[in-house]
């Protein structure tokens, strides 16, 4: 969908300038929908460009230096990022539902709640990447370089803390379960002593 305003600006031209003059146009326009489905973006330089909530679907970003880039809740269905320079990139909660990340570079990328679903990830890089409960269903992941140090961390600190919780109601069962004996037995004690 098109936002009315979108139609004003020469919107890929404005981003082809680089991050400094979108993220200023971006932060003058922040209600206009971004409509870049089917871009053709192959090698742009997007460092550090606010591109929260884009429709990139389809979009070819192969080679684009997308570093630091904030891509949260974007729309990236079927995107070609293939040898894209992500290093850094917050992907959060974006769909990359069979995109192409073939050979891109995701280190230290926040992917947390994104969807990759049948993505191709095929010799990608994603070491220090955060994929605490993205979904992986299907997706390829020959080859990959990774270092998977955060997701798992987080994974053993949900255990740890789902652990923690059980033990702790354990405990508190325990406690009323002994005071309750305790209770019992001084007024099996009492009863005794009326006998």
């Amino acid at each position: 969908m098109i936002d009315q305003d979108q139609d004003q600006f020469d919107v890929l031209g404005l981003l082809r300038q680089g991050a400094s003059v979108w993220n200023a146009w971006r932060k003058a326009h922040p209600t206009v929908l971004l409509d870049l489905r089917e871009a053709h973006l192959s090698e742009a330089n997007l460092a550090e460009a606010d591109l929260t909530g884009a429709d990139l679907t389809g979009a070819n970003l192969t080679g684009a230096d997308l570093r630091e880039a904030n891509l949260t809740g974007a729309r990236l269905t079927g995107a070609d990022f293939s040898g894209a320079r992500l290093i850094g990139a917050d992907l959060t909660e974006a769909n990359l539902t069979r995109a192409n990340l073939a050979e891109a570079n995701l280190t230290e990328a926040s992917l947390i709640r994104t969807n990759l679903i049948r993505a191709n990830l095929t010799g990608a890089t994603l070491t220090g990447a955060d994929l605490r409960e993205a979904n992986l269903t299907g997706a390829a992941l020959v080859e990959v370089v990774a270092n998977l140090t955060k997701a798992f961390e987080a994974a053993v600190q949900r255990v740890a803390d789902r652990t923690d919780a059980a033990m702790l109601a354990a405990k508190s069962g325990n406690d009323r379960i002994m005071e309750n004996n305790a209770r019992l037995e001084a007024a099996l004690t009492r009863a005794q002593s009326h006998d």
